[in-house]
């Protein structure tokens, strides 16, 4: 089966504070900086085994980067304690609380929690494995 979505950008104002971020909150995911280069920053697993998935950049328009209102990212967590210490890393890195971690009833062991970037992006980490 293959996956519907082949990678995600999101527009920052600031790459290398971007990066910084993400450094951070990516780690508990198994997710590293692959690709830095002066226009843009691509994450993907660490271990190597598969292209960046997620990629900073400024907007290619030249304006300044900004969210869109009631748009979302949502990263898989393995675990709940994933989803804990990614989102523990989003909030101490400078990220703003938009939902702590917990169940939510949107499906069986939906586990998440909701975070805004540092250009306001706003962003889940989501676990949906029982435990």
């Amino acid at each position: 089966m293959s996956s519907m979505i082949r990678y995600a950008t999101l527009g920052s104002n600031d790459r290398l504070r971007a990066k910084a971020f993400y450094d951070q909150v990516l780690a508990p995911l198994g997710l590293k900086a692959l690709h830095v280069d002066a226009s843009f920053v691509g994450y993907g697993p660490a271990s190597g085994d598969g292209p960046s998935q997620l990629y900073l950049c400024q907007p290619f328009n030249g304006e300044a980067a900004s969210f869109g209102n009631g748009t979302m990212l949502a990263l898989n967590a393995g675990t709940r304690a994933a989803v804990d210490e990614a989102y523990a890393a989003a909030l101490a890195a400078g990220g703003q609380n938009e939902g702590a971690p917990g169940l939510r009833d949107y499906a069986p062991n939906f586990y998440a929690a909701y975070f805004r970037d540092l250009d306001g992006n706003k962003l889940a980490l989501i676990c949906t494995a029982q435990e």
